[in-house]
């Protein structure tokens, strides 16, 4: 599991800038759940090798001095979600009373800490930080997030503090050849339904894992002699206690989860309009390169109008996701709830499948043959060969020249050739190119070697001849 990082602090200290520095972003953020977290925006960070999760908060304003603002309470849920917390005040500000009133509070939530003090590009840094030390929060970390000064060493200090990845026991952890599976989506949307739906009576094996954090739950179980490990976001902790309709929503323990599975079953409720979370949460698995199954749930007792509206809104809000296949389902009445674990099962074959170079060259070639690439600069594309170069999601490397010229017009044309002719259902598939390199590059005017032996054995003839 990734280690979490919050950024807290009042307004215009810089913790957008910080985040998007962390997360190598320009405000492009990794997942974004607006309408649910509000001000709370979470992205994908690496130090070194590395990994861990960033959180941006809300400032907190001068208005929430209680700390009990809809801000506030944003705020210290990415508090109470993190391994540590970045506490940021303004260098050049100074100190001031909110600084003194945050800082009270966070020490009293025992959470590891550092105090981040930012903009200190072009000041006196030890007479601004001097202040600073009142709050009881230790030696200040300078930094100047705008221009990455001091970042390298914040970071440092960062990755000391953070606990090591955790790692599930042997004795306790799934079976290396289990299909982990990931359901995801909103509260109420019937996730915890679906798990007992899918779990069955008592002849299924299903016990809790310790060692796993933020209440993740590993559900091993075994069906048709395929092995499965559920991966649960609705809180289960005990096989007696599976039947409550739990639906605790914690986006870091789905994000989580979406990182530790093979295949995501993404849930989403038929009588409600797809929303921006909805989406957002569907990119974030499409962006990870999950092979995905959408579950439309709540099916049974809709008219074909209400049908219909949700099959357009399926291609009109997620038409990224045309790899992921689609089933229609009632939790509660288990109506096509046994269509699942097939298609789980079709998705993670394609995700892990061994291609071969010479099936995807020949596929190119054929590809190339139908739709020649366009031309660059009075110049013809060239593709060459394809050989695979990754597995979940698959990874096709195409050499040849000019490929950082391929339009994306041209892309999703070899993407979808790919998928129909090697029949990958479930899965994204993606693309990299590579430019082989001219080993004469750079000899303007000089002879290759056959040249060199071509005007070799001319010179010997005239030479005879003479």
């Amino acid at each position: 599991m990734l280690p979490v990082i919050a950024l807290v602090g009042r307004p215009n200290v810089g913790k957008s800038t910080l985040f998007n520095r962390m997360t190598h972003t320009q405000d492009a953020l990794v997942a974004d759940f607006p309408g649910l977290t509000r001000d709370r925006k979470y992205g994908d960070g690496k130090t070194g090798d590395r990994p861990f999760i960033v959180i941006d908060t809300g400032g907190l304003s001068g208005e929430d001095t209680d700390l009990t603002g809809l801000m506030a309470q944003q705020a210290w849920q990415a508090v109470e979600e993190a391994d540590l917390v970045f506490f940021m005040v303004d260098a050049r500000a100074g100190l001031n009373a909110l600084d003194e009133t945050v800082a009270t509070a966070l020490r009293r939530t025992g959470k590891p800490h550092i105090l981040v003090a930012n903009k200190t590009d072009g000041i006196d840094v030890d007479s601004a930080l001097a202040d600073f030390f009142r709050l009881g929060l230790g030696d200040p970390a300078p930094i100047s997030a705008s221009h990455g000064r001091g970042l390298v060493q914040l970071m440092q200090l960062a990755m000391a503090m953070l606990p090591a990845a955790e790692i599930i026991p042997e004795t306790d952890a799934p079976a290396d050849d289990s299909i982990r599976v990931a359901i995801v989506g909103r509260p109420n949307v019937g996730k915890s339904t679906l798990i007992n739906r899918i779990l069955g009576e008592e002849r299924v094996l299903a016990w809790d894992m310790p060692g796993t954090t933020r209440d993740s739950i590993f559900i091993p179980f075994e069906r048709d002699a395929v092995r499965y490990t559920l991966i649960d976001t609705a809180g289960v902790r005990r096989r007696a206690r599976v039947q409550e309709a739990v639906e605790k929503f914690s986006v870091i323990k789905t994000l989580q989860s979406i990182d530790a599975a093979n295949v995501v079953i993404l849930v989403l409720d038929a009588q409600l309009e797809i929303s921006e979370q909805d989406a957002s949460l569907a990119g974030y698995i499409a962006e990870k390169g999950r092979a995905l199954v959408l579950a439309i749930n709540k099916w049974d007792g809709l008219d074909d109008y209400a049908r219909d509206r949700i099959r357009g809104q399926l291609e009109r809000r997620l038409p990224f996701l045309e790899f992921a296949q689609t089933v229609f389902i009632s939790a509660k009445h288990g109506t096509g709830v046994g269509e699942l674990l097939p298609l789980v099962q079709q998705a993670y074959a394609a995700a892990m499948r061994e291609l071969s170079t010479p099936e995807l060259t020949r596929i190119l070639e054929r590809a190339v043959q139908e739709h020649q690439p366009p031309l660059t600069r009075g110049r013809r594309i060239k593709l060459r060969y394809a050989h695979q170069g990754g597995r979940n999601p698959p990874v096709i490397v195409i050499h040849g020249n000019q490929t950082e010229r391929v339009p994306r017009s041209y892309q999703r044309y070899l993407v979808n050739t790919y998928r129909s002719a090697l029949k990958l259902r479930g899965t994204p598939v993606r693309i990299e190119f590579k430019t082989g390199s001219n080993p004469y590059q750079g000899r303007k005017n000089k002879l290759t070697p056959r040249q060199v032996k071509r005007k070799t054995r001319l010179m010997r003839h005239v030479k005879k001849k003479r």
